[in-house]
């Protein structure tokens, strides 16, 4: 199996993200969360519902990954790790209430002379949890933990050539997600169908490539449902004179490509064609103003000026780091495009401007997915920015 990067950019990740651990005064990393093992070592599976890591050591050669052993010749075949830095547990470690992986996770740091060390531990991943944190404290009484969520995920915040070139594809194949997508909303179409024909998509990809399963599934809220975000679909049917949110995504070897688009069947109201015009005016003001050396936040008070203009308020961030995810989210956790974050933009940064209008009964969401450039930045994908209107 070909891995998706040469080993030299594994190893260029690693020496940054041990620069990082030693200016945090960390001798241990260990990571959970499933996007930084794969970012570290290359290792990808559907195996993230049992616990499983990668432990990064300054006095190590190379990263450590543990995993359930049935897992463990998945490491083999994705990941560029010799045989004795893949270590699988016994499945009688699996689900028991008198022991935990993270007890096997202690014995191998105990094995290695890591046991006394300052240890970061991701505190806020999504399957680093409390009883595994409880387990390592427990087993490890002589090592001092810290919380080192952020150390891969910014290291990750600027990214490669290569990965560009995965998330433009994404970009191409996100193009095809979202025709598919506006083409099955039409009145008396079930929800269902069109999710289906939009995960036909995402996965089938493009002639020369095909796509992965993205970290958030498609989201179709649909007439009330457009007031909030992260509604997904039923099997009832989208009617006339009701807005439809697509907000999806394309991903290629894990690295997204999100975007949102707003579907109306019939004629829209005058309120719903107003915010939209002040929504892509907006963001297309925006997308004029990102550029290497300007702050998160000023890219937020550029937005907040236009929509000022059309009585459009929000509270909500509207923005986010995005690139390689597994479920549940694509975001990438580290800066945020609301006022006080203070981030400086960089080239090879990508984001997810997402500025999402929501009120009580009725919501718009166009958005871009973006890569700063050396003088500015550009769109992923090349989809019409516009309020969809479907007679």
């Amino acid at each position: 199996m070909t891995l998706p990067f040469e080993k030299h950019e594994y190893l260029e990740r690693i020496d940054r993200v041990k620069r990082s651990m030693e200016n945090e005064g960390i001798e241990v990393l260990i990571s959970a969360d499933p996007a930084n093992m794969n970012y570290l070592t290359g290792y990808d599976g559907w195996s993230f519902y049992v616990p499983q890591c990668v432990i990064t050591a300054l006095a190590e050669p190379e990263p450590i990954w543990i995993g359930r052993a049935m897992d463990a010749n998945g490491a083999r075949v994705t990941t560029f790790l010799g045989d004795s830095s893949i270590l699988g547990y016994p499945d009688d470690y699996v689900q028991k209430r008198d022991c935990h992986p993270m007890d096997y996770v202690a014995d191998v740091l105990r094995d290695h002379g890591l046991a006394s060390k300052r240890i970061g531990v991701e505190m806020d991943a999504y399957y680093y949890t409390a009883a595994a944190h409880d387990a390592l404290v427990r087993s490890l009484p002589n090592a001092s933990f810290h919380n080192a969520h952020w150390i891969v995920r910014w290291v990750r915040n600027i990214k490669s050539d290569m990965e560009i070139q995965y998330m433009k594809q994404a970009g191409r194949l996100m193009e095809l997600v979202m025709q598919v997508g506006v083409a099955h909303i039409s009145a008396g179409v079930r929800q269902c169908d069109a999710a289906a024909a939009i995960y036909q998509s995402q996965i089938s990809g493009m002639g020369d490539f095909g796509g992965d399963y993205t970290a958030i599934c498609p989201m179709l809220p649909t007439g009330i449902g457009t007031s909030t975000p992260h509604l997904t679909w039923t099997d009832e049917t989208f009617r006339e004179g009701e807005a439809t949110i697509l907000e999806l995504a394309a991903a290629r070897h894990h690295y997204h490509s999100p975007l949102a688009r707003t579907v109306f069947l019939g004629e829209p109201p005058d309120y719903l064609q107003d915010c939209a015009k002040g929504a892509v005016e907006a963001l297309e003001t925006v997308l004029d103003f990102i550029k290497p050396g300007v702050t998160a936040e000023e890219i937020v008070q550029t937005w907040q000026k236009v929509v000022a203009k059309y009585g459009i308020e929000k509270d909500s961030r509207m923005g986010y780091s995005i690139g390689c995810a597994y479920p549940p989210d694509w975001g990438e956790h580290t800066l945020s495009l609301r006022t006080g974050d203070k981030t400086v933009m960089q080239p090879n940064m990508t984001i997810h401007v997402m500025p999402g209008i929501w009120y009580d009964t009725w919501g718009v969401e166009i958005s871009e997915a973006i890569r700063v450039t050396e003088t500015g930045c550009e769109c992923l994908a090349n989809v019409p920015r516009d309020l969809f209107v479907k007679e």
